[in-house]
């Protein structure tokens, strides 16, 4: 009796949240086996996976996934490893650690439009104090954000910036709560810090590291706002990812059907991805 009341009282809240996350996904489906071009005024007309095909030959939704691939792997791995790395040197008492820690905070308590604007100016060809402190070194200055070859990279270093914070946060509550037995033996079998890390703490806290990676990716994909502020997607569609294409369909094209069938292949990507790490962090957690 008291399970079966347990299923009736949570069961409103259960049908309540999947209608919410469902609907949503159910609706943009269809809505992506239909043609509808708002501005030309006429209503929806079924098309079936005619929009998907058409993506097949699309070489600006191709390239979409190419920038979306490469920002979004550059970003996870440099915040991963960095956000690690300050992890495990922060994971010991030294003076001001506290102060240090608050620190690394700042990026995250900025809004990523912000983030993107003093980056922005950063960046600038004439102004920009990267390109002063080049040339102060004495190397020529870079088009950081008007060169289809450093674009990419240029907005990966500001993501990067902004969010390994967030991996060190999630590294560092796991490293704090790890035993401390197995150090001890270790430190006892005349382990050096090397193979203490890689054959220790890295093992150990793998699952945490797993699922900040699958925190960032999902940010990392879907990325809108930090490329739209500091290159609309350009130059040309040299940093125009997914999400901006989606964007870009169907609201500035009002191809709503095209728009559709796009975010469901971005909701395919981040699932699938995620999925993948999942696994990795089930197979970790056996070992």
């Amino acid at each position: 009796m008291e399970t079966k009341t347990k299923y009736v009282f949570t069961l409103p809240a259960l049908v309540l949240i999947g209608i919410i996350v469902m609907f949503p996904i159910v609706y943009n489906l269809f809505m992506s086996m239909n043609t509808w071009y708002v501005a030309s005024g006429k209503g929806l007309e079924w098309v079936g996976i005619k929009n998907y095909l058409n993506l097949l030959s699309d070489k600006r939704f191709l390239n979409s996934l190419i920038v979306t691939f490469l920002f979004s792997l550059g970003a996870l791995v440099f915040e991963v490893v960095l956000g690690t790395s300050l992890a495990l040197f922060l994971n010991r008492e030294f003076r001001g650690k506290n102060l240090v820690k608050l620190i690394f905070l700042f990026p995250i308590a900025a809004t990523p439009v912000a983030v993107s604007l003093i980056w922005g100016m950063m960046y600038n060809y004439d102004l920009g104090i990267i390109n002063i402190m080049l040339q102060n070194i004495g190397l020529k200055p870079l088009l950081w954000l008007a060169s289809p070859k450093l674009v990419i990279p240029a907005l990966i270093i500001t993501d990067t910036w902004q969010w390994t914070p967030l991996i060190l946060l999630i590294v560092l509550a796991n490293l704090e709560s790890l035993p401390t037995d197995p150090f001890e033996s270790a430190k006892v079998d005349g382990a050096n810090i090397m193979q203490v890390i890689f054959h220790i703490t890295i093992p150990m806290i793998r699952p945490a590291i797993v699922v900040a990676a699958m925190i960032r990716s999902i940010d990392a994909i879907k990325t809108f706002d930090m490329i739209y502020v500091m290159t609309q997607g350009g130059p040309d569609i040299a940093s125009e990812n997914l999400n901006l294409y989606i964007f870009q369909t169907g609201f500035s094209y009002f191809r709503m059907g095209t728009a559709s069938a796009l975010a469901i292949v971005l909701f395919a990507i981040v699932l699938a991805f995620n999925v993948f790490l999942s696994i990795i962090r089930k197979s970790g957690e056996r070992l």
